[in-house]
Parts: C-alpha cells; structure tokens; sequence
C-alpha cells in the first residue's frame, strides 16, 4: 500500500506541469508591413515628382529645399534680421493651406491669426518645422508632401488621405524666449 501512495505522489508531481502557452492560429511574417513601407515609398515618390513638375514650370520663383523634403520661396524676406526662430520662441503668424492645384482649402481669414509656442504646440509636421526657417516679416510659399501634411489620416474635414499641400506662411512677430537668450 505503501508503494501505491508513493507511486501516486511521484506520478503527481511528475505531471503537473505548468500552464502551456497557446500558440498563435495564424504566424505573423511581416509582409503587410513590407507591402505598407513599399506603397508609402512609391507615394512619396509620386508625390515629389509631381512637386518637381510645378518647381521647374514656375520659373518665377526660386525654390530651396528645407531639411525636412519641403520645397519653399520666399514671397517677401527680411534681410535686415539675421536671428531665425528658435524652439520656445512665441510667434504670431497667419498661413493658408491650399492644394498643389492651388485651390484654397483653408484661407488666411479662415485659420486667423495664431500664436504658436514653437515646439511646444501641435501643427503638421511640415508647419512645424518650416516655422523656424523663416524670421520675423518674412512670408512664404511651401509645398509639402502628403507625409509632412496631414498623411493617411487627414484633418477629419477638408483635407483627405494622402494629400500633399501648399502652405502659405507669414511671421509677424516673434517673441524671443527669455530664458534661452
């Protein structure tokens, strides 16, 4: 009798196992990503070749290119202020947002005129950053791709998926943060 309780305990102990993780029905490869990478590439390059294409037929102005794959001109430049916008700087500025067929989505009186804590505030990417290439008095024109815009998602109300955009810039004034200088 003895030998069966001891059996028993041994058997016991030997099959309680821990719990086994479920594996998965279905094995993730990382294709729907690749595909996703792949489809956004090929839409960039649309998108800049399409920029390029209004670039070279508007021999009016000269367009740079920004850091972030935007393209601008200025339609009025300061030359007498040497110091460009800074992160923290408090900046009073009008834009206008059209499409790269130049029809208005959002106008100046539309958008208003707003104060904008520079990196501290939300606009689209390409805002954002074209903000602090231009200095007090300047204004000008930027043509972004549809991911410095608002992407795949949109604005919820007049700006679809993927759509590239032209900005209008003005900078009225820029209050310089005390603390930095």
């Amino acid at each position: 009798m003895k030998k069966v309780i001891y059996l028993a305990l041994i058997l016991c102990f030997i099959s309680c196992d821990g719990p086994e993780p479920r594996r998965p029905i279905e094995v993730k490869t990382g294709s729907y990503i690749k595909q996703s990478i792949k489809r956004n590439k090929l839409l960039l390059a649309e998108e800049e070749a399409i920029i390029q294409r209004i670039i070279k037929k508007d021999t009016a102005h000269n367009y740079t290119s920004g850091t972030n794959g935007a393209w601008y001109f200025y339609n009025k430049k300061n030359q007498e202020q040497t110091q460009t916008i800074k992160p923290d700087d408090l900046v009073t500025m009008r834009y206008s947002l059209l499409d790269l067929n130049n029809d208005t989505i959002y106008g100046f009186n539309e958008i208003g005129t707003i104060q904008y804590k520079v990196d501290k505030q939300e606009l689209f990417l390409g805002l954002r950053t074209s903000v602090k290439l231009l200095k007090e008095n300047e204004t000008a024109t930027f043509l972004f791709p549809s991911s410095l815009g608002y992407g795949y998602h949109g604005d919820d109300n007049k700006i679809g998926t993927n759509i590239p955009l032209k900005a209008v810039v003005s900078i009225l004034k820029v209050e310089k943060d005390s603390i930095l200088n």
